[in-house]
């Protein structure tokens, strides 16, 4: 590979290369140095070279004059190489004007890695960021809309979720093609399921919040319950399709997983869909009328049960493929996320799709870098307490309604 692959075959052999260094790598290094043209390659085998002049027995201005070529490698070879010359009980550099170019270049390595363990970490707060956002988009459009506090709402994740597993089994041998089924499929299902309930329960109880969140909480326990009679208690796991699946690797140090990249990306596709939807459909502008002002819509001939039925519909149908790509599916899945859906919401601001957006990814960022430093549990804690007072200062979110609509 190293002398007949493609280029990146030729950088990943010379890479391997950096941790069998001897006579003979160095020799092989050296060779294919002299007829390489891509200068990616060439750094990689320009570093096997230096590494090697560095632990010799070379002069100490020839060893001084390669340690330039290691400054801010991430390669794991380098970074070993270079702390053992810097570890008293290790080989322990003694000419102090290469121990200061050694130190100078294992701080510019450590530099790099703690920006990228901040870019990963960035990921992966956006990538929770994503699940909040499908998890509560959902509610903000019922919740704003209709003002229902819809305790059932983790259910209707979990049939989208069900739904998945599913097509799953119908279709096993076709898996990499099932996960475009399951989206249209998961949706019908959370959506007509969410039609029947608001028809037939929460129609009755509009401007009667609290009733609303005792029927909506009675539902989500019969749904958990009859989910559990058809397939058990225990967890389903759905498997990814072959592209959702492994890692990009962006260099030594950083790598994102493919399953929550492309969750990111169809998070974001659903919210700027569902915008379109709300700002330039007919149904859109009929459930804007509904919210601003539920009497006028009336008088102008709009039907408002009608919208209602559609609109939780259309909350109730999304998210749930996207959950099972995350996590096992079991009857508890939407018990996960109705907590965090509502603490979205009402911190973005209710109503309000861009405020959910925000609100979303800032909690779920803010989540990922106080995980390290405190924990999960305590930095959810901590997130807890920090909306709790900040809805104390802007009880109506970071994107109040305005107008006539607020009051």
């Amino acid at each position: 590979r190293l002398f007949e692959g493609d280029a990146d075959e030729r950088s990943i052999a010379a890479a391997e290369l950096l941790s069998q260094l001897g006579e003979d790598t160095v020799l092989l290094l050296r060779e294919a140095l002299a007829s390489e043209e891509d200068a990616e390659v060439r750094e990689v085998l320009e570093v096997g070279i230096a590494m090697n002049v560095l632990v010799s027995d070379a002069p100490d201005e020839e060893r001084l004059q390669v340690v330039p070529t290691l400054h801010g490698r991430l390669e794991a070879p380098v970074r070993n190489l270079l702390n053992s010359l810097l570890d008293p009980n290790g080989r322990n550099e003694q000419n102090p004007e290469v121990r200061a170019a050694i130190e100078e270049a294992n701080a510019a390595i450590d530099t790099r890695i703690r920006f990228y363990g901040f870019i990963e970490e960035l990921f992966y707060g956006l990538s929770l960021g994503s699940v909040l956002l499908l998890a509560a988009i959902g509610l903000a459009v019922t919740f704003g809309v209709m003002g229902v506090i819809n305790m059932a709402h983790g259910e209707m994740l979990m049939l989208g979720a069900y739904t998945t597993y599913v097509v799953q089994l119908v279709m096993p041998g076709f898996i990499t093609y099932s996960l475009w089924v399951a989206i249209p499929a998961a949706f019908l299902v959370s959506a007509s399921v969410g039609i029947l309930i608001q028809r037939y329960v929460i129609r009755y109880l509009h401007g009667r919040p609290l009733e609303t969140l005792l029927a909506t909480f009675g539902i989500s326990l019969i749904l958990q319950q009859t989910v559990r009679t058809i397939f058990s208690p225990l967890n389903r796991m759905v498997v990814s399709p072959e592209w959702m699946s492994g890692t990009i690797q962006i260099n030594p140090v950083l790598a994102i997983t493919n399953n929550r990249l492309f969750i990111l990306i169809f998070s974001l596709i659903v919210f700027f869909a569902l915008l379109m939807i709300l700002r330039k459909t007919s149904l859109g502008l009929q459930v804007r009328a509904v919210s601003q002002n539920r009497n006028m819509a009336k008088a102008m001939g709009i039907r408002t049960d009608r919208v209602d039925a559609l609109t939780f519909g259309l909350g109730s149908g999304i998210a749930g493929v996207a959950l099972s790509q995350l996590t096992n599916v079991g009857p508890n899945l939407g018990q996960s996320y109705i907590i965090d859906s509502f603490m979205v919401v009402v911190f973005g601001g209710v109503g309000n799709l861009f405020g959910t957006l925000v609100g979303a990814f800032s909690l779920g960022v803010s989540n990922k870098f106080l995980e390290p430093a405190v924990g999960a549990v305590l930095a959810k804690i901590i997130t807890l307490v920090f909306i709790i007072v900040f809805i104390q200062f802007r009880p109506k979110g970071l994107f109040p309604q305005k107008g006539r609509a607020a009051e």
